[in-house]
């Protein structure tokens, strides 16, 4: 049995997703790394840990991810003020 074409193993969502998707992949990085060092920095390292942490992880992607979807345009224009564009093709 042969696997899935190339073509269907490589399915990607359009580029209009990356609205949504960056600050879905960001708000969940950044809010695991400093919720988990948040949470041993508070508890330690507990044998309640793993639990504790992702309780504290949920409520901080609640708050990261909704503050991410209006605050990153705004950061976008921050930063092409005081960063070149790129230049393509001359």
């Amino acid at each position: 049995m042969k696997g899935l074409p190339n073509n269907r193993m490589r399915m990607k969502l359009p580029a209009s997703y990356n609205v949504v998707a960056v600050p879905l992949v960001l708000s969940i990085l950044m809010s695991g790394i400093v919720s988990c060092i948040s949470t041993i920095k508070s508890i330690g390292l507990a044998a309640d840990l793993l639990g504790t942490w992702l309780g504290a992880w949920g409520v901080s992607w609640l708050i990261a991810f909704p503050t991410l979807l209006i605050v990153l345009p705004l950061v976008r224009k921050l930063v092409g003020l005081v960063v070149e564009p790129v230049q393509t093709g001359k």
